[in-house]
């Protein structure tokens, strides 16, 4: 195990028993974290796989480096990262430093340039996101969000949408995208005003169709263009 600590210098088989325990160890570690390190690359994500590489490329390199300092300093990191998971899932104001709310790009066929700016996309990238998703044209896009990941989420006009068993004999309605009011047990007092109504007016709503459920019991709670309230409850 002379390979394992730090040596003036290394064999090439000691070298390749590095890189071999180095590698196990790394997959390992990532296998921990789980999928969601994998699919989707957010900032916390982002930031913990780039310290990690930096820490682990060092000591494979460099024979007067010992692999059990990085190890330490990964497992470390690790812990760190699932406590960011946690808090991330279970506090919203802590989740909100990682996660940012969808930035909408397009909104009625129209394109929101000061949006674009925000979330850094060129209008190239746009294109290109509406080429991968068969969209031609612009106009036939009602609504086109930056979502967390990098990912755009494209919803066409409903007279662009393709006709299915059930929308063949109904009248085409206009698009529109439910407003989430109450998330995770909390009311979204923003998006509420947004929607030119108050805390009051979403809790006469709550009690009118739903009598026996209280906000803590709400997982997510959405309006649509009636005003109509639906709501999905935690698991029991």
């Amino acid at each position: 195990m002379e390979f394992f600590t730090s040596q003036e210098s290394l064999t090439i088989v000691q070298w390749m028993l590095r890189a071999i325990v180095g590698f196990v160890f790394f997959v390992i570690l990532v296998k921990l974290m789980g999928q969601r390190s994998l699919s989707q690359v957010g900032l916390l994500d982002f930031v913990i796989v780039l310290i990690i590489g930096n820490i682990i490329a060092h000591p494979l390199s460099d024979e007067g480096l010992g692999l059990e300092g990085s190890m330490i300093t990964m497992s470390v990191i690790l812990i760190l990262y699932i406590i960011g998971i946690y808090l991330s899932l279970h506090f919203r104001h802590f989740r909100k430093w990682f996660i940012t709310d969808p930035i909408p790009l397009i909104e009625n066929g129209m394109i929101n340039n000061r949006n674009m700016k925000r979330a850094r996309i060129s209008l190239d990238e746009l294109q290109t996101e509406l080429r991968m998703k068969n969209i031609e044209e612009i106009q036939k896009v009602d609504l086109a969000l930056w979502e967390h990941g990098g990912k755009v989420s494209i919803f066409l006009k409903t007279e662009h949408l393709p006709l299915t068993a059930v929308t063949f004999s109904k009248p085409v309605k206009p698009f529109y995208f439910p407003n989430t009011v109450i998330k995770e047990g909390t009311i979204d007092c923003k998006q509420l005003h947004q929607l030119g109504r108050d805390e009051e007016w979403i809790l006469k709503k709550l009690q009118d169709t739903y009598p026996n459920i209280t906000i803590k019991d709400i997982l997510l709670g959405t309006v649509d263009d009636k005003e109509d309230l639906s709501i999905f409850l935690y698991n029991s």
